[in-house]
């Protein structure tokens, strides 16, 4: 085979078979395919579409490129599940829900991603722990999901490569955003996890990769669909990110957010609604729950008790970070040195909220990367960012916008008069919207 004929049946619109679509996948890893190959390929799937057929043997292919996870030998006790975001804005739910699924009997190795663009990452904001390994050997990734029932670690070079190169050249072709692509990219992490089920987690609104409900649909509909096909027990939310789910957005930040959602000291109620809603999803695919209402129950029980507090605190001290994390993460987290309420022109209520914006206000104070090696500051970003509906006020003991943690006076004028740009005040109560729009089931329909 010749991967320029491959190319050219995509381009002119035809079916690509299981082979032929393997034989380009190995030639990703082992050379054979060039750059302008990838780059050929990729923007022929983005014009020309894939079938299912297709997109699972692209998702299987790139599986198989690299190691296998297999967790059977190690005896667990329950099912291997897993969560994956497709990003939004203060987005820290992997942080609570793995450490919950794990309480409730499910073994989660979660393996995600570091930030791109206005989207935070998991790593990211674990890397905000002192000593936390993001990527640790296979050995010890193994015997931390084992005895702790959880670890939230990176994608390691020997785990799904073809797609690392295919991914590589979408960024910088303008070809990401195909659902046959992201679908794969995505699935073929999962699939070489080892997982038993899989539930998807797809942001829609201003903040979100898909903006349109629509879009969104069509992207959960693909990984329903095609990792079903594939033999992966799937099921997908559709939840909105209009606004920032949680009420901090930046590494460190979230990292404190969610231990107090842990520990109960405060709770964010969009971020907590979300981690149930996405628990009850696991536990079910997992035989953990019989129903939703009680994989609801269980996952709140999870919370409510502790039990998920405690299984953050052993992994992160079995993955490196400070023993006792829970207790001292205020004084072990990066701290900014500038810290600043943010106020509005005038008074009035939210009406809207731009997430977006404020992502790209994050990656301005350093808080993120617009390239992949850009170093990010841990410690800045917003806290206690300001909701729909919010009543906000201009000083006093008033509700500010947020407030803004920086590096220097400089970055916290220019960060605040960029959230101020985000929020859009009126004097009406808008309606919310809701905030999980749809469940795509295992036959693919809400």
């Amino acid at each position: 085979m010749l991967p320029q004929e491959i190319i050219r049946r995509k381009r002119d619109g035809g079916t690509l078979s299981a082979s032929e679509i393997g034989f380009l996948v190995e030639g990703l890893v082992d050379g054979r395919v060039g750059d302008g190959q990838a780059a050929a390929f990729a923007m022929a799937v983005f014009f020309r579409g894939m079938n299912n057929d297709e997109c699972v043997a692209l998702t299987e292919a790139m599986m198989r490129s690299g190691t296998v996870l297999d967790w059977r030998g190690l005896g667990l006790p329950g099912p291997v599940l897993d969560k994956h975001s497709t990003g939004g804005i203060g987005d820290n739910v992997s942080l609570v829900l793995a450490p919950a699924v794990a309480a409730c009997g499910g073994f989660v190795p979660m393996i995600s991603g570091r930030g791109l663009g206005h989207t935070g990452g998991t790593l990211d904001k674990l890397d905000a722990i002192p000593g936390y390994v993001a990527q640790p050997d296979n050995a010890l990734f193994r015997k931390v999901v084992r005895d702790v029932g959880c670890a939230i670690i990176g994608q390691t070079q020997d785990l799904a490569p073809a797609d690392k190169r295919l991914y590589a050249v979408r960024d910088v072709t303008a070809t990401v955003e195909s659902i046959p692509l992201i679908t794969a990219s995505i699935l073929s992490k999962k699939l070489a996890a080892g997982l038993q089920g899989l539930v998807m987690d797809v942001k829609t609104g201003s903040g979100a990769f898909m903006v349109t409900f629509e879009g969104a649909q069509d992207l959960a509909r693909s990984l329903v669909a095609v990792a079903n096909q594939a033999n992966l027990p799937t099921t997908a939310l559709i939840t909105d990110m209009n606004q920032p789910l949680a009420s901090a957005a930046g590494n460190a930040l979230e990292v404190q957010n969610a231990v107090e959602l842990l520990t109960g000291t405060s709770s964010d109620t969009n971020l907590r609604e979300i981690v149930v809603a996405l628990g009850a999803e696991m536990l079910q695919l997992g035989g953990l729950a019989e129903n939703e209402a009680s994989g609801r129950a269980k996952i709140e029980e999870a919370l409510a008790s502790g039990a998920a507090a405690e299984r953050f605190d052993r992994m992160v001290a079995a993955l490196g970070g400070p023993a006792g994390f829970i207790e001292k993460c205020a004084e072990c987290l990066p701290q900014a040195p500038v810290r600043r309420e943010v106020w509005p022109e005038q008074p009035g209520i939210v009406e809207t909220i731009d997430a977006r914006a404020i992502g790209l206000a994050v990656v301005a104070l350093g808080g993120g990367r617009t390239r992949a090696e850009d170093t990010i500051d841990p410690a800045v970003g917003f806290a206690h960012l300001a909701r729909l509906q919010d009543e906000i006020g201009t000083g006093g003991s008033a509700r500010p916008l947020g407030v803004v943690h920086a590096r220097s006076a400089a970055d916290a004028d220019e960060a605040a008069a960029l959230l101020r740009e985000a929020y859009h005040l009126g004097g009406a109560r808008p309606s919310l919207p809701p905030l999980i729009h749809a469940r795509i089931g295992q036959g693919g329909r809400s």
